[in-house]
């Protein structure tokens, strides 16, 4: 098989939870056991950082890659979903995995015959673990899937956990309260090994991760209970992190999430510190101001162009929106929102979230897992939105231009990472 054949297979022949949703879901660790056997073990050949949570994961795993990336450690980083191109999923020191060996790869699991199903993930979890291996990383910095205790990547035993914070979101496979998401995530934590806690808050939460880490015996911090800067400036395309460990610190990522996010970071690096790791202060300033650049990290409050001025986000669950929503509101009317969201999600509080002066015009990706158009603007009358119905994104892009004035507007698309992934590809074109 060529590539586009190669890839053509992993999304037929295996089924994707990002494209069509719970039926792509297999809970448990059986099969990815199972395929890692067959490769050899290859996530016990390096270090790995072990990263769950709600929100903020995307952000943190590359942001700590361009940190290690700058102090000179062969890093891999693998995390989910891509945007436009299926080699985002795994990097090596910020460089995506060839066409040569996705190829290879599937051609040697292929050849096994090993009678197993694999899921989508499953596969491309091993794929990612064997790449690491062969490239011979100094460490590996793993994102979960979806939760953490059944998670594909859970098979790991890393040097150190992270969870970022606890939100809403796939609550069908999850459950429906802050203190049972929190019992998934928590599934990462190991015996022995450390854990840093980005937020905690929720009702339940923090006594959640509490008990976990003192049943494995694993050493707990929390992000949030020792002050890690002592302001935070928001400087437009970037933040100015006054007095860190580190001293100023220039974060790129401009997004009102990233202070959290930020405070998550520092404690992990902190940890890793103690636990051997030599990570200088150069190191850290370099990744914060550098983390798309050296990591090819995208979708996080990203400018496409500045005439009118166009956002995207790839923000999609209540935790995101509490983040995204003040910020949009400061736009007024002179805002145009290009949404559209998954069918498989309760997006009622995220609606009500959102800035009831902006223009709307509702869409959906190309993708089968997405909400229809037109079943989303009907939801978001019902919350006080009023827009327009184009489902079809480049065509929805098209016209919020039209809509927008140039010298004044602002056009924002978001709601659904598969929606900012087309426009994305669009840009590029």
């Amino acid at each position: 098989m060529d590539y586009k054949e190669t890839i053509k297979y992993l999304y037929n022949a295996t089924p994707q939870f990002e494209r069509i949703g719970a039926a792509a879901y297999k809970p448990g660790l059986d099969t990815s056991r199972a395929l890692d056997n067959a490769f050899g073990n290859p996530h016990r050949c390096y270090p790995v950082i072990h990263v769950a949570g709600t929100n903020g994961k995307g952000s943190t795993c590359h942001t700590l890659a361009a940190i290690l990336q700058s102090q000179g450690y062969r890093t891999g980083l693998y995390t989910s979903p891509h945007l436009l191109d299926f080699r985002e999923r795994m990097r090596v020191d910020g460089v995506m995995i060839p066409e040569e060996e996705v190829i290879d790869f599937v051609e040697r699991y292929k050849g096994m015959d090993l009678g197993l199903s694999p899921s989508f993930f499953e596969l491309t979890t091993i794929m990612a673990f064997d790449y690491f291996a062969r490239r011979n990383v100094d460490v590996a910095i793993v994102e979960t899937g979806l939760g953490g205790r059944l998670d594909t990547t859970n098979i790991v035993t890393p040097i150190l956990s992270i969870i970022t914070n606890i939100s809403r979101d796939h609550m069908a496979q999850l459950g429906d309260t802050p203190a049972l998401i929190a019992a998934e995530k928590a599934g990462i934590i190991k015996p022995g090994v450390p854990v840093v806690i980005g937020n905690a808050s929720g009702e339940g939460v923090r006594e959640v991760f509490d008990a976990k880490a003192a049943q494995e015996g694993a050493p707990i911090r929390y992000a949030t209970d020792t002050s890690r800067f002592s302001s935070a400036e928001a400087k437009g395309d970037y933040i100015l992190y006054h007095d860190t460990p580190s001293g100023k610190i220039i974060g790129e990522l401009s997004g009102d999430c990233q202070k959290e996010n930020t405070a998550t970071i520092l404690c992990a690096v902190e940890a890793l510190r103690e636990s051997g790791m030599v990570i200088g202060n150069h190191a850290v300033r370099r990744g914060f101001t550098r983390v798309s650049e050296l990591t090819g990290l995208a979708g996080r409050w990203n400018k496409l162009s500045d005439n009118p001025l166009t956002i995207c986000d790839t923000g999609h669950n209540e935790g995101g929106w509490q983040y995204l929503a003040p910020r949009l509101a400061e736009f007024g009317d002179r805002l145009v929102m290009v949404i559209g969201f998954v069918n498989d999600k309760d997006i009622s509080h995220i609606l009500d979230m959102m800035p009831k002066q902006a223009r709307y015009i509702f869409t959906q990706a190309a993708i089968p897992r997405s909400m229809a158009a037109d079943t989303l603007a009907g939801q978001a009358a019902a919350a006080g939105l009023k827009g327009i119905t184009i489902p079809n994104v480049a065509a929805a892009i098209k016209e919020a231009r039209a809509l927008a004035e140039a010298s004044t507007d602002t056009i924002f698309i978001g709601g659904s990472t598969y929606v900012v992934a087309e426009a994305l590809a669009l840009m590029k074109e």
